[in-house]
This record gives C-alpha cells, sequence and structure tokens, in this order.
C-alpha cells in the first residue's frame, strides 16, 4: 500500500492485523517481548513516582522533627508535620492506582506467558489472560478502590512514619513541659489539650482501621506475607 488512500480497515487482511503476533511458539525477540519490555519500563516509571513521594515525605518528617526540639519552637508543628504526611500519603495512593495499572499487565505476562515457557508442563493460570489483556488495552481501567491503595501505603510507608511523629509529639508535651501536664499540655491556643488529644487518636484510629481492615486484596501479585514462597518448594 503506497498510501492512506489504499487502506481500508474493513477488507478482510486489514481485519486481521496482528493475528499470530503472540503465539506460543515464538521464541523471546517476538512482539511479546517488546511489548513486555515497554510494560516493565512504564511500571519502573510509577514505581519512581512513587519513590519521590515518599523521599520527601521522610525528608519532611525528619526537618520537622529536628526544628520542633531545637530552641523551643511549639509542639504543634509536629502535627503540621501529621498533615504534610496525610498529604503526601493521599497523593502516592493516586500514584499507586496508576502503578498498579502498569504491574497488573506484567504480573499477566509473566504468569501465563514466561512462567508456561519456562514450564509447559504446568496448566497456565488464567485461561482467558489474552481476551483480558485485550480489553484492558482497549478500556485500561484502574484495579484497585482508592481506599486499598491507602492501605498498602499505610501499611508499607506512612503508618510507621505517623508512629514516630506521634510518640515525638507525646513526648514533647510530656517530658518537654514543664509545669504543665498532659492533657492541658497538648492545647493549641484556646483549643482545649482534651480536644487535640482527642482528634489525634481519631485520626490515627482511623489510619489503622483503613491499614488492617479485613480485605479482599484486588492488586495482582502484591508482596505480602501469604505471599511468600520458598524456592526449595518447587517440585525437582
Amino acid at each position: 500500500m503506497s498510501g492512506s488512500d489504499s487502506f481500508d480497515p474493513t477488507d478482510e487482511s486489514a481485519r486481521h492485523i496482528g493475528r499470530g503476533m503472540f503465539e506460543e511458539e515464538m521464541g523471546p525477540g517476538s512482539s511479546m517481548a517488546h511489548l513486555y519490555r515497554g510494560e516493565v519500563h512504564r511500571m519502573k516509571f510509577w514505581r519512581e513516582r512513587l519513590d519521590r513521594t515518599t523521599n520527601w515525605a521522610v525528608t519532611v518528617m525528619a526537618a520537622i522533627l529536628t526544628w520542633t526540639f531545637t530552641g523551643g519552637h511549639p509542639h504543634y508543628i509536629l502535627l503540621v508535620g501529621l498533615v504534610m504526611l496525610t498529604v503526601f500519603l493521599v497523593v502516592e495512593a493516586r500514584r499507586y492506582r496508576g502503578y498498579d495499572l502498569w504491574r497488573s499487565r506484567v504480573r499477566l505476562l509473566q504468569e501465563n506467558v514466561f512462567a508456561n515457557a519456562l514450564d509447559p508442563s504446568r496448566e497456565i493460570g488464567d485461561p482467558h489472560w489474552r481476551r483480558e489483556l485485550s480489553e484492558d488495552y482497549r478500556k485500561p481501567r484502574i484495579k484497585i478502590s482508592f481506599e486499598e491503595a491507602l492501605a498498602h501505603r499505610l501499611r508499607r510507608i506512612y503508618l510507621p512514619l505517623m508512629a514516630v511523629l506521634l510518640v515525638a509529639w507525646f513526648v514533647r508535651i510530656t517530658a518537654f513541659m514543664p509545669g504543665t501536664d498532659w492533657p492541658a499540655s497538648a492545647a493549641i491556643g484556646a483549643v482545649p489539650g482534651l480536644l487535640v488529644s482527642a482528634i489525634v487518636a481519631v485520626v490515627f484510629a482511623c489510619a489503622a482501621a483503613i491499614a488492617f481492615r479485613p480485605r479482599t486484596w484486588k492488586a495482582n501479585g502484591e508482596l505480602r506475607l501469604t505471599d511468600v514462597d520458598v524456592w526449595g518448594d518447587a517440585e525437582q
């Protein structure tokens, strides 16, 4: 075909463009390998975006901790740090949903193409994987909820960081507030210390509930304790 005028998408031959590109007998130099390489690259790109957000969160938290415990600065700066961590958490959860989109495709290819090529004696994990991948390319869909993304990032990164801020805040309003007992030492201006403490407790209780409530995880291939296996368990 010399130009776009000679291409008819309804022609029988044109309608079958791409057929046979992903046959099982094709080697690693096929278009499937290039497709897999591209998906891994995009997954890596989104993984790096997650890492940048985490790095900023750790840096901001370290700076706030250092500044609060030097020069007699007010304790509520630590609560400002908690708010900043929450902002980073929300941003990272949104990025995690995008990251999971590419990772789920990579895991689908690993489980049903490369795993089968390495050991063809076992059945393919998902007999409908081609149709599922095709539909996902036609209409890409986010596969995990925002709440599940929050839970992942809380478990991995942000709940420990928040716990450090909580301990630091409690030490700051007790050991570093001579002459004032808790809960009065937790007051912020006209807001009584008991109310401030209650709000902090509710925030942490909500974060823990999101992170640890029972759920069916939708993230494909997410490394959790239940996914850990031993290489030696494979059949010889």
